[in-house]
Protein backbone atom coordinates (compact mmCIF):
# COMPACT_ATOMS: atom_id res chain seq x y z
CA UNK A 1 0.00 0.00 0.00
CA UNK A 2 1.02 3.45 -0.76
CA UNK A 3 2.45 5.62 2.04
CA UNK A 4 2.51 9.36 2.40
CA UNK A 5 5.81 10.92 3.55
CA UNK A 6 5.52 14.12 5.95
CA UNK A 7 8.95 16.32 6.95
CA UNK A 8 8.75 19.04 9.74
CA UNK A 9 11.49 21.33 9.95
CA UNK A 10 13.64 18.77 8.13
CA UNK A 11 17.59 19.88 9.31
CA UNK A 12 20.79 18.43 8.69
CA UNK A 13 23.93 20.16 9.07
CA UNK A 14 27.44 18.71 8.60
CA UNK A 15 30.83 19.71 10.75
CA UNK A 16 31.04 22.02 13.53
CA UNK A 17 30.56 25.44 15.37
CA UNK A 18 31.52 28.47 12.89
CA UNK A 19 32.35 25.98 10.25
CA UNK A 20 29.04 23.65 9.87
CA UNK A 21 26.32 24.14 7.08
CA UNK A 22 22.96 23.48 6.73
CA UNK A 23 22.82 20.49 3.80
CA UNK A 24 18.70 20.50 4.26
CA UNK A 25 18.15 23.51 6.23
CA UNK A 26 14.35 23.78 8.13
CA UNK A 27 12.30 22.47 5.49
CA UNK A 28 8.46 21.43 5.56
CA UNK A 29 6.98 18.93 2.69
CA UNK A 30 4.07 16.49 2.78
CA UNK A 31 4.08 14.19 -0.28
CA UNK A 32 0.32 12.01 -0.79
CA UNK A 33 0.73 8.47 -0.79
CA UNK A 34 0.56 6.90 -4.76
CA UNK A 35 2.38 10.39 -5.86
CA UNK A 36 5.09 10.92 -8.32
CA UNK A 37 6.78 13.49 -6.09
CA UNK A 38 10.31 15.27 -7.86
CA UNK A 39 12.93 16.89 -5.61
CA UNK A 40 14.94 19.28 -8.22
CA UNK A 41 17.75 21.85 -7.98
CA UNK A 42 21.18 21.96 -9.10
CA UNK A 43 24.48 20.06 -7.17
CA UNK A 44 24.48 21.33 -3.50
CA UNK A 45 20.96 22.01 -3.08
CA UNK A 46 20.53 19.36 -0.57
CA UNK A 47 17.59 17.23 -2.72
CA UNK A 48 20.24 13.60 -2.65
CA UNK A 49 20.56 14.50 1.17
CA UNK A 50 16.89 14.66 1.90
CA UNK A 51 16.14 11.44 0.08
CA UNK A 52 18.98 10.12 2.17
CA UNK A 53 17.08 11.24 5.41
CA UNK A 54 14.28 9.56 4.11
CA UNK A 55 16.05 6.53 3.49
CA UNK A 56 17.42 6.93 6.61
CA UNK A 57 20.75 6.57 5.59
CA UNK A 58 21.55 10.15 7.46
CA UNK A 59 20.18 11.18 10.93
CA UNK A 60 18.36 14.72 11.08
CA UNK A 61 19.68 17.24 12.92
CA UNK A 62 16.32 18.68 14.04
CA UNK A 63 12.86 17.90 12.82
CA UNK A 64 11.00 15.13 12.25
CA UNK A 65 10.18 12.41 9.02
CA UNK A 66 6.57 10.43 8.96
CA UNK A 67 5.88 7.75 7.02
CA UNK A 68 2.32 7.08 7.22
CA UNK A 69 1.88 9.55 10.27
CA UNK A 70 4.68 6.90 12.52
CA UNK A 71 7.67 8.84 13.08
CA UNK A 72 10.95 7.12 11.75
CA UNK A 73 13.15 10.30 11.99
CA UNK A 74 15.50 7.66 14.03
CA UNK A 75 14.64 4.69 12.74
CA UNK A 76 16.99 2.07 10.89
CA UNK A 77 17.08 2.10 7.43
CA UNK A 78 16.14 -1.74 6.96
CA UNK A 79 13.33 -1.20 9.61
CA UNK A 80 11.41 1.35 6.96
CA UNK A 81 9.26 0.31 4.36
CA UNK A 82 11.16 2.13 1.90
CA UNK A 83 13.48 0.92 -0.66
CA UNK A 84 16.43 2.91 -2.74
CA UNK A 85 17.15 2.64 -6.60
CA UNK A 86 20.45 4.64 -6.78
CA UNK A 87 22.07 6.27 -10.06
CA UNK A 88 24.66 3.82 -9.91
CA UNK A 89 22.02 0.42 -10.23
CA UNK A 90 24.32 -1.27 -7.61
CA UNK A 91 23.70 -4.67 -8.55
CA UNK A 92 26.08 -7.84 -7.76
CA UNK A 93 28.02 -9.06 -10.94
CA UNK A 94 28.45 -12.56 -10.05
CA UNK A 95 24.94 -12.89 -9.38
CA UNK A 96 22.58 -13.77 -12.55
CA UNK A 97 19.58 -11.38 -12.89
CA UNK A 98 16.99 -13.07 -11.35
CA UNK A 99 19.26 -14.10 -7.79
CA UNK A 100 20.21 -9.98 -7.47
CA UNK A 101 16.30 -9.09 -8.02
CA UNK A 102 15.71 -12.09 -5.14
CA UNK A 103 18.63 -11.19 -2.31
CA UNK A 104 16.86 -8.93 -0.02
CA UNK A 105 13.86 -11.64 -0.23
CA UNK A 106 16.62 -14.17 1.25
CA UNK A 107 16.06 -12.56 4.68
CA UNK A 108 12.41 -12.12 5.01
CA UNK A 109 11.54 -15.49 5.40
CA UNK A 110 9.37 -16.15 2.18
CA UNK A 111 9.56 -19.80 0.91
CA UNK A 112 11.23 -20.32 -2.21
CA UNK A 113 8.01 -20.74 -3.98
CA UNK A 114 6.74 -17.43 -3.10
CA UNK A 115 10.33 -16.25 -3.74
CA UNK A 116 10.05 -17.52 -7.44
CA UNK A 117 7.20 -15.97 -7.48
CA UNK A 118 7.86 -12.84 -6.41
CA UNK A 119 10.69 -12.03 -8.52
CA UNK A 120 9.28 -13.49 -11.54
CA UNK A 121 6.57 -11.00 -11.20
CA UNK A 122 8.90 -8.32 -10.58
CA UNK A 123 11.01 -8.61 -13.58
CA UNK A 124 7.32 -8.94 -15.85
CA UNK A 125 6.65 -5.64 -14.41
CA UNK A 126 10.04 -4.07 -16.08
CA UNK A 127 9.85 -6.56 -18.84
CA UNK A 128 13.02 -8.38 -17.87
CA UNK A 129 11.84 -11.96 -17.29
CA UNK A 130 13.24 -13.28 -20.46
CA UNK A 131 16.43 -12.39 -18.96
CA UNK A 132 16.30 -13.85 -15.48
CA UNK A 133 19.52 -16.36 -16.28
CA UNK A 134 22.13 -13.26 -17.39
CA UNK A 135 24.47 -11.68 -15.28
CA UNK A 136 24.70 -8.00 -15.13
CA UNK A 137 27.83 -7.58 -17.34
CA UNK A 138 25.87 -8.93 -20.39
CA UNK A 139 23.24 -6.47 -20.11
CA UNK A 140 22.66 -2.80 -21.73
CA UNK A 141 22.89 0.19 -19.12
CA UNK A 142 18.57 0.50 -19.78
CA UNK A 143 18.38 -3.20 -18.94
CA UNK A 144 20.39 -2.83 -15.60
CA UNK A 145 18.62 0.05 -14.55
CA UNK A 146 15.51 -1.87 -14.74
CA UNK A 147 16.78 -5.09 -12.87
CA UNK A 148 17.74 -2.93 -10.31
CA UNK A 149 14.23 -1.16 -9.97
CA UNK A 150 12.73 -4.68 -10.23
CA UNK A 151 15.03 -5.60 -6.74
CA UNK A 152 13.38 -2.82 -5.14
CA UNK A 153 10.22 -3.31 -5.73
CA UNK A 154 10.23 -6.95 -5.14
CA UNK A 155 10.60 -6.04 -1.32
CA UNK A 156 6.18 -4.25 -1.91
CA UNK A 157 7.94 -0.74 -0.33
CA UNK A 158 5.61 1.62 0.77
CA UNK A 159 7.79 4.50 -0.87
CA UNK A 160 10.06 3.92 -3.78
CA UNK A 161 13.10 6.73 -3.34
CA UNK A 162 14.94 7.14 -6.65
CA UNK A 163 18.61 9.12 -6.86
CA UNK A 164 18.73 10.49 -10.55
CA UNK A 165 18.50 6.40 -11.85
CA UNK A 166 18.74 7.94 -15.43
CA UNK A 167 21.99 9.74 -14.66
CA UNK A 168 24.38 7.71 -16.41
CA UNK A 169 22.28 6.33 -19.58
CA UNK A 170 22.45 8.10 -23.06
CA UNK A 171 20.00 11.13 -24.00
CA UNK A 172 17.77 9.10 -25.97
CA UNK A 173 17.92 5.85 -23.52
CA UNK A 174 16.51 8.43 -20.39
CA UNK A 175 13.78 9.91 -22.75
CA UNK A 176 12.16 6.69 -23.51
CA UNK A 177 12.55 5.26 -19.79
CA UNK A 178 11.36 8.72 -18.13
CA UNK A 179 8.19 7.61 -20.07
CA UNK A 180 8.38 3.51 -18.99
CA UNK A 181 9.15 4.92 -15.27
CA UNK A 182 6.10 7.41 -15.01
CA UNK A 183 4.12 4.06 -16.50
CA UNK A 184 5.62 2.08 -14.10
CA UNK A 185 4.81 4.07 -10.87
CA UNK A 186 0.76 4.10 -12.10
CA UNK A 187 0.57 0.67 -12.41
CA UNK A 188 2.20 -0.38 -9.06
CA UNK A 189 0.81 2.63 -7.23
CA UNK A 190 3.53 3.04 -4.80
CA UNK A 191 5.05 6.67 -3.66
CA UNK A 192 7.89 7.21 -5.88
CA UNK A 193 9.97 10.55 -4.35
CA UNK A 194 12.68 10.74 -7.13
CA UNK A 195 15.46 13.15 -7.38
CA UNK A 196 16.97 15.09 -10.13
CA UNK A 197 18.71 18.28 -11.45
CA UNK A 198 17.42 17.44 -14.95
CA UNK A 199 14.07 19.71 -15.43
CA UNK A 200 12.65 17.98 -18.23
CA UNK A 201 12.91 14.60 -16.24
CA UNK A 202 10.56 16.58 -13.84
CA UNK A 203 8.03 18.33 -15.86
CA UNK A 204 7.97 15.03 -17.68
CA UNK A 205 7.11 12.45 -14.95
CA UNK A 206 5.74 14.65 -12.15
CA UNK A 207 2.58 14.98 -10.37
CA UNK A 208 4.56 17.46 -8.11
CA UNK A 209 8.15 19.09 -7.66
CA UNK A 210 9.31 20.51 -5.15
CA UNK A 211 12.64 23.09 -6.69
CA UNK A 212 15.46 23.35 -3.98
CA UNK A 213 18.20 26.11 -3.60
CA UNK A 214 20.79 26.06 -1.62
CA UNK A 215 18.93 23.40 1.67
CA UNK A 216 15.64 25.24 1.16
CA UNK A 217 12.24 24.84 -0.91
CA UNK A 218 12.05 27.66 -3.52
CA UNK A 219 8.35 26.18 -4.89
CA UNK A 220 6.29 23.82 -4.48
CA UNK A 221 4.20 22.85 -7.00
CA UNK A 222 2.67 21.04 -10.41
CA UNK A 223 5.13 20.48 -13.42
CA UNK A 224 2.88 23.42 -15.10
CA UNK A 225 2.46 25.80 -11.83
CA UNK A 226 6.44 25.84 -10.66
CA UNK A 227 6.66 26.04 -15.21
CA UNK A 228 4.44 28.59 -16.04
CA UNK A 229 3.85 30.82 -12.48
CA UNK A 230 7.53 30.58 -11.02
CA UNK A 231 7.37 31.87 -7.42
CA UNK A 232 11.33 33.80 -8.20
CA UNK A 233 13.68 34.36 -10.60
CA UNK A 234 15.77 31.22 -9.16
CA UNK A 235 12.79 29.07 -10.10
CA UNK A 236 12.25 30.87 -13.48
CA UNK A 237 15.56 30.43 -15.05
CA UNK A 238 16.05 26.74 -13.35
CA UNK A 239 13.37 25.10 -15.14
CA UNK A 240 14.13 26.08 -18.49
CA UNK A 241 15.21 29.07 -20.70
CA UNK A 242 13.34 32.25 -19.48
CA UNK A 243 13.55 35.42 -20.27
CA UNK A 244 14.11 38.00 -17.63
CA UNK A 245 13.66 41.79 -18.11
CA UNK A 246 14.10 44.50 -15.74
CA UNK A 247 10.68 46.58 -15.56
CA UNK A 248 8.94 49.11 -13.20
CA UNK A 249 5.17 48.74 -12.43
CA UNK A 250 3.77 52.19 -13.52
CA UNK A 251 -0.09 50.86 -12.87
CA UNK A 252 -1.62 47.80 -10.83
CA UNK A 253 -4.84 47.05 -11.94
CA UNK A 254 -7.25 44.42 -10.23
CA UNK A 255 -9.42 42.41 -12.65
CA UNK A 256 -7.78 43.90 -15.43
CA UNK A 257 -4.26 44.70 -17.09
CA UNK A 258 -1.43 46.17 -15.17
CA UNK A 259 1.14 48.72 -17.37
CA UNK A 260 4.49 47.83 -16.79
CA UNK A 261 7.33 50.19 -18.41
CA UNK A 262 10.16 48.45 -20.09
CA UNK A 263 12.27 51.35 -20.48
CA UNK A 264 10.87 53.95 -21.84
CA UNK A 265 7.60 50.69 -23.78
CA UNK A 266 4.60 50.27 -21.90
CA UNK A 267 3.76 46.99 -21.69
CA UNK A 268 0.55 45.14 -20.48
CA UNK A 269 0.15 42.01 -18.25
CA UNK A 270 -2.79 40.07 -17.20
CA UNK A 271 -0.98 38.40 -14.64
CA UNK A 272 -1.04 39.28 -11.04
CA UNK A 273 1.65 41.96 -10.11
CA UNK A 274 2.89 41.45 -6.88
CA UNK A 275 4.63 45.17 -6.36
CA UNK A 276 3.17 48.51 -5.61
CA UNK A 277 2.93 50.91 -8.32
CA UNK A 278 7.01 52.64 -9.02
CA UNK A 279 8.49 49.45 -7.41
CA UNK A 280 11.01 48.04 -10.17
CA UNK A 281 11.08 44.03 -10.02
CA UNK A 282 11.82 41.46 -13.09
CA UNK A 283 8.92 39.79 -15.20
CA UNK A 284 9.31 36.92 -17.40
CA UNK A 285 8.40 35.20 -20.32
CA UNK A 286 9.01 31.81 -21.54
CA UNK A 287 10.94 31.84 -25.27
CA UNK A 288 8.00 29.39 -26.81
CA UNK A 289 5.48 32.78 -25.79
CA UNK A 290 7.54 35.70 -27.77
CA UNK A 291 6.19 35.99 -31.37
CA UNK A 292 8.52 37.77 -34.24
CA UNK A 293 6.77 39.55 -36.04
CA UNK A 294 7.45 42.02 -39.21
CA UNK A 295 9.09 44.94 -38.37
CA UNK A 296 6.21 47.76 -37.89
CA UNK A 297 3.49 45.71 -36.81
CA UNK A 298 1.04 47.40 -35.04
CA UNK A 299 -0.50 46.96 -31.41
CA UNK A 300 -0.11 46.56 -27.77
CA UNK A 301 3.33 44.66 -26.32
CA UNK A 302 4.74 44.80 -29.43
CA UNK A 303 8.83 46.68 -29.08
CA UNK A 304 11.06 47.05 -32.12
CA UNK A 305 13.95 44.62 -31.80
CA UNK A 306 16.77 43.59 -34.18
CA UNK A 307 17.75 39.90 -34.61
CA UNK A 308 21.00 39.04 -33.29
CA UNK A 309 21.34 35.06 -34.07
CA UNK A 310 19.43 32.68 -35.92
CA UNK A 311 19.83 28.89 -33.89
CA UNK A 312 18.70 25.54 -35.79
CA UNK A 313 17.35 22.98 -32.98
CA UNK A 314 15.77 20.48 -35.20
CA UNK A 315 12.44 20.69 -34.06
CA UNK A 316 12.42 24.53 -34.34
CA UNK A 317 14.40 27.51 -34.52
CA UNK A 318 16.10 29.80 -31.44
CA UNK A 319 16.03 33.65 -32.65
CA UNK A 320 17.81 35.84 -30.69
CA UNK A 321 16.64 39.07 -30.63
CA UNK A 322 18.49 42.64 -28.80
CA UNK A 323 15.14 44.75 -27.84
CA UNK A 324 15.08 48.77 -28.64
CA UNK A 325 15.40 48.81 -25.20
CA UNK A 326 18.53 47.11 -24.84
CA UNK A 327 17.39 43.78 -23.14
CA UNK A 328 18.07 40.35 -25.02
CA UNK A 329 15.22 38.11 -25.09
CA UNK A 330 15.18 34.53 -26.74
CA UNK A 331 11.99 33.46 -29.18
CA UNK A 332 11.54 29.45 -30.12
CA UNK A 333 9.61 29.85 -33.18
CA UNK A 334 8.38 26.51 -35.89
CA UNK A 335 10.92 26.34 -38.40
CA UNK A 336 8.24 27.37 -41.08
CA UNK A 337 7.96 30.24 -39.45
CA UNK A 338 11.97 31.08 -39.41
CA UNK A 339 12.05 31.14 -43.27
CA UNK A 340 13.69 34.62 -44.04
CA UNK A 341 14.66 35.79 -40.33
CA UNK A 342 18.51 36.22 -40.60
CA UNK A 343 21.25 38.29 -38.28
CA UNK A 344 21.05 42.03 -38.74
CA UNK A 345 17.19 41.70 -39.82
CA UNK A 346 14.46 44.47 -38.08
CA UNK A 347 11.73 42.91 -36.68
CA UNK A 348 9.15 43.66 -33.67
CA UNK A 349 9.17 41.51 -30.57
CA UNK A 350 5.69 40.65 -29.60
CA UNK A 351 5.73 40.02 -25.29
CA UNK A 352 1.90 38.64 -25.05
CA UNK A 353 0.09 40.01 -21.86
CA UNK A 354 -1.13 36.68 -20.75
CA UNK A 355 2.75 35.48 -21.14
CA UNK A 356 4.28 38.25 -19.02
CA UNK A 357 4.33 37.65 -15.18
CA UNK A 358 5.94 40.04 -12.52
CA UNK A 359 7.72 37.50 -10.04
CA UNK A 360 7.06 37.95 -6.37
CA UNK A 361 9.85 39.12 -4.01
CA UNK A 362 11.86 40.95 -6.61
CA UNK A 363 10.60 44.44 -6.22
CA UNK A 364 11.97 47.20 -4.65
CA UNK A 365 11.86 51.04 -5.43
CA UNK A 366 12.54 51.90 -8.78
CA UNK A 367 15.22 54.48 -8.84
CA UNK A 368 14.33 58.40 -9.91
CA UNK A 369 14.63 58.40 -13.69
CA UNK A 370 12.61 55.13 -13.74
CA UNK A 371 10.02 56.88 -11.67
CA UNK A 372 10.19 59.99 -13.78
CA UNK A 373 9.56 57.60 -16.89
CA UNK A 374 6.54 56.07 -15.08
CA UNK A 375 5.37 59.55 -14.27
CA UNK A 376 5.41 60.69 -17.52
Amino acid sequence: MAAGIELTGLTKRFGHGVTSHAAVDNIDLSVSGGEFFSLLGPSGCGKTTTLRLIAGFEEPTAGRILLDGADVSHVPPHKRNVNTVFQSYALFPFLSVFDNVAFGLKHTGVTKAEQRQRVGDALALVSMDSFASRRPSQLSGGQQQRVALARALVLNPAVLLLDEPLGALDAKLRRSLKVELKALQERVGITFIYVTHDQEEALTMSDRIAVMNAGRIAQIGTPQEVYESPADAYVADFLGAANLLQVVVAERARGAASTLKLGEVALLTSNEVPAEPGAAGQAVIRPERVRVEEHGSAGQNRVPALIDRVVYLGAATQVHLRLATGESVQAVVPNEDAAGLSQGTPVHAYLPADALRVLAGDAEPAPADAEAAVAS
